[in-house]
Order: C-alpha cells, then sequence, then structure tokens
C-alpha cells in the first residue's frame, strides 16, 4: 500500500482515477483544496474519514504531511510491451530511460520535466533505482499520476527492444565529445540519463546509437540528473516545434 501525504498528489491521485483506498483529512482543515478533494474522493466512490492529528501523523508514518493522507493500492507498472504499443507512446515518440537514479526527489522531479515536455513515460530499472515512494510522488507534484512506468529487469536490453519499436537510443555523458544540440532530436527518442554520481553504466553507454553531453562553460562541469534531464528534454521540444513535427 502507498502512502501520498500531500494535498496536490492526494488531489492529482483521485483525479486521476488511481486506485485509492482511502483518504484521511485532519479535523479542523479547511480550504478550497481540500474541499476539491472531499468533493473528489465522493465522486470516485473513496473512503473518507476526518480524524484528530495524532490518527493523522500515524497513518502517515510522519508529522511531515499537510493535513491529509491518502492509502493507494500498489500499481503494477506497465510492461515495456504496453508502453511501447500505447496510444501516448507513438504519439509522442518521446520516452526517458533512468540507469540507477536512486534519488526519489530527482525521479520525482524527471517525471514531471517528462510529462510537461510530453513524453509518454519513464522506464526503470527494478533494481537499485528509485522507485514512486511518497516522496517521488510528491516531488512530481502529481505528475506521477498521470504518467506510465514501465520497470524492466535488464535496461540494456530494453533498450534493444526500444530500438526495433524505431527509437535513436541517446545517452547523456558529461566527458561526451557530441553536444546534444548536435543531434537531430525530431525523430522518435529514447533519453537515457545515468544515476547520481555514477552516470552510465558501460553496458548501458554501448547500447546507446549516440552519447552526448552538455556543455558547461563555469567551474561546474555537471549538472543535476533532473536538471540535465529538463535541458536535454526541451531541447527536443524545441527542434521538434520548429519542424513542427507530431507523431501519430
Amino acid at each position: 500500500m502507498e502512502k501520498l501525504t500531500s494535498i496536490h498528489a492526494v488531489r492529482e491521485a483521485l483525479a486521476a482515477r488511481r486506485p485509492v483506498q482511502s483518504v484521511l483529512i485532519a479535523r479542523g482543515r479547511h480550504g478550497d483544496r481540500l474541499e476539491e478533494i472531499v468533493r473528489l474522493a465522493r465522486r470516485n466512490g473513496v473512503s473518507l474519514r476526518f480524524e484528530a492529528r495524532p490518527q493523522i501523523d500515524r497513518a502517515a508514518g510522519t508529522r511531515d504531511h499537510q493535513g491529509v493522507v491518502a492509502l493507494i493500492a500498489r500499481e503494477a507498472s506497465v510492461s515495456l510491451e504496453e508502453l511501447l504499443a500505447g496510444d501516448g507512446s507513438a504519439a509522442s515518440g518521446l520516452l526517458v530511460l533512468l540507469d540507477g537514479v536512486e534519488d526519489p526527489q530527482n525521479l520525482g522531479a524527471i517525471i514531471r520535466t517528462a510529462l510537461a515536455a510530453g513524453a509518454a513515460g519513464v522506464v526503470l530499472p527494478e533494481r537499485r533505482a528509485a522507485g514512486l515512494t511518497d516522496a517521488a510522488v510528491r516531488a512530481s507534484a502529481g505528475a506521477a499520476a498521470h504518467l506510465r512506468v514501465a520497470r524492466v529487469i535488464n535496461l540494456a536490453r530494453a533498450m534493444e527492444e526500444i530500438k526495433r519499436a524505431g527509437y535513436w537510443v541517446v545517452g547523456l555523458d558529461e566527458r561526451a565529445e557530441r553536444r546534444y544540440t548536435d543531434i537531430d532530436l525530431s525523430e522518435p527518442v529514447a533519453l537515457v540519463l545515468g544515476g547520481e554520481g555514477n552516470g552510465l553504466h558501460q553496458l548501458v553507454k554501448e547500447r546507446c546509437d549516440f552519447v552526448v553531453s552538455i556543455p558547461a562553460t563555469g567551474p561546474v562541469r555537471s549538472l543535476n540528473v533532473s536538471v540535465a534531464a529538463g535541458v536535454v528534454l526541451f531541447e527536443v521540444v524545441r527542434q521538434r516545434a520548429a519542424k513542427r513535427i507530431e507523431y501519430s
């Protein structure tokens, strides 16, 4: 069972009709956003309870919450095949693959940016990678409720399947000589980002069609992975807008 403890994340989960089992709200809390949560919970037939603050603390497992807790049945990730076959994948021609990103804050930020850039989904390894925990969902500011996530056993093997589906696989590495602006990102693209501190694993790097870098001119030579994701994802958006390309 997952727990969501931010107003925005709970609202987005209800709006997206995720399998919310129950919603608990602290007594005495008011406001338009909480009223909307109540309305959505009742619309969806979700159990709704108003509890004293200590009960909310216990349900959340922390005092660091916003007076609301949603309990959600843990959803099975979609398979890679389902992600590639989905309408969203064909329409966007854009996927994000994460090679060992372990910080849930980074995962949430990347999901939010990927959704804003029009990506169809995110592909994560099953092991040694952050999952959709409450921290990741909160960091995504609700975007996690709207973007499909596929978990795979072997990322390098998944990359080969993605290539067969018609994508160019582009890895990001600060040591690469080719700049991210030097390649055509208007074709269907799967962007691969490495984990914090370690970057791309060698086998993953070898499976990429292109490996590119983001040039830095100051003393800092590399960017946080979520920031780097935003830079390249919106270069995809820019190039496609320039060509007015839509995939169907």
